[in-house]
């Protein structure tokens, strides 16, 4: 028989038994389909903390002010003030390769309105260096300077939301919106949210579209802040290019534990860490998601591999005439691998398009990105293909091997 031929009455096989191969297809449409939803979901969630913590800054070191609960911040504050200024005032000057220390605090909104409209959100007091290091666009206006800083000017720019539910669709920037018992001018709009808001488990990197920024000089001088709270929330602390953040971190620690007399108020977050951490957990669950997935694919070719068998006992008679009219044993072996292969390989592709819309849905509903990688669709499809002819070859094996005498008389 030429290879058309084989190829022919393989298919012709596999469609007389329409039910049957459709089932011994599943764990193979299910298992591809497995494969690659699991490593698309589990790029897009490697992508997405490496945005937000690419967002934080490979070059920062970033100081946080801790959560104390309110019976125990007394106690602590009369050993430590909590981040402050002073803080950043010491890093610059003790630390090397210390490019700028930028204060960062959240004001505690009470009310947000205009003057026919109120809202919801948050306010931030940041230096006006401090979207140097973020990444922030303005749609319109301008951001403050230092010249508004250093005179505690009462400005702000708002998020995209803000600007919608308190002025509408119309012009917003040089109108007035007040934030508590403080009148503030909009000079500017953010454009929209941040790329890829998101989030990873110690940082949240979030949309700035409910966000109104003022200068953190106005903040401190001109807003009402807990006396039991730290003077500011976060210093952000850039380092000059090719400097170790990790060693940096490890300088400013024992730094701060001596101004804040031993006081546990503060953290120390280093994003480069953060990024070989998130790449070392992501590794580890690609691992264990594709060798669950890998199992299915296994399952899927002993189901094959069962099939084949039963179809060689039901087919011995057929067999045996073949070989009786001069059918050679590798003819009989071919027809038993690739059916064995049709089986795998259009179980693969109908497995992919699964994975893909599988991983869609993921997408869609738990607004968690995905990435569809060539690597993932070519590893499932290989897997599959090598599953597929493995579990077919000792089926192919042993009907070529049958005696044509025995199998005549088979019944």
């Amino acid at each position: 028989m030429t290879h058309a031929e084989t190829l022919t009455t393989a298919l012709a096989n596999l469609a007389t038994h329409k039910l049957r191969t459709a089932l011994t297809m599943l764990g193979m449409i299910f298992g591809v389909g497995a494969v690659i939803a699991m490593l698309s979901i589990g790029a897009g969630g490697e992508k997405k903390a490496l945005e937000a913590i690419g967002r934080l800054g490979l070059r920062n070191v970033i100081v946080k002010a801790k959560a104390v609960k309110p019976e125990e911040r007394q106690e602590l504050r009369k050993k430590s003030l909590g981040v402050s200024l002073r803080d950043g005032e010491a890093i610059s000057e003790a630390v090397p390769n210390v490019e700028m220390v930028l204060p960062r605090l959240e004001v505690k909104p009470y009310k947000i309105l205009a003057p026919n409209a109120k809202t919801k959100g948050k306010v931030f007091g940041v230096s006006a260096r401090y979207p140097s290091v973020a990444s922030v666009a303005l749609n319109e206006g301008r951001m403050f300077d230092a010249k508004d800083e250093a005179e505690y000017a009462q400005v702000c720019v708002i998020g995209d939301e803000i600007r919608r539910n308190l002025f509408g669709y119309g012009p917003a920037v040089g109108k007035q919106l007040k934030v508590n018992d403080v009148w503030l001018e909009v000079i500017g709009i953010f454009a929209g949210e941040l790329p890829g808001g998101s989030s990873t488990k110690e940082i949240a990197v979030a949309s700035n579209a409910q966000e109104i920024w003022i200068p953190v000089s106005t903040a401190m001088r001109k807003f009402d802040r807990d006396p039991l709270d730290s003077p500011v929330d976060e210093l952000l602390v850039q380092l000059k290019e090719g400097v170790s953040t990790r060693e940096a971190g490890t300088l400013i620690r024992p730094l701060l534990d001596r101004l804040h007399g031993g006081a546990d108020d503060y953290e120390i977050m280093v994003p480069e860490a953060l990024l070989e951490q998130s790449r070392q957990t992501q590794r580890i669950f690609s691992i264990v998601m594709g060798s669950i997935a890998g199992i299915s694919l296994l399952v899927g070719g002993i189901g094959i591999m069962n099939i084949m068998l039963a179809s060689v006992l039901e087919r011995t008679r057929e067999i045996g005439i073949r070989r009786a009219i001069g059918a050679r044993r590798a003819d009989i072996r071919a027809q038993f691998v690739i059916e064995s292969f049709a089986i795998s390989l259009i179980g693969g592709m109908s497995g992919i398009i699964i994975g893909i819309v599988l991983a869609r849905l993921v997408a869609a509903y738990a607004g968690w990105p995905t990435v569809i990688t060539i690597g993932s669709l070519l590893l499932a499809t290989g897997v599959s293909i090598t599953v597929g002819l493995v579990s077919g070859i000792y089926p192919a094996a042993r009907a070529a091997e049958l005696d044509p005498i025995q199998a005549l008389r088979y019944e």
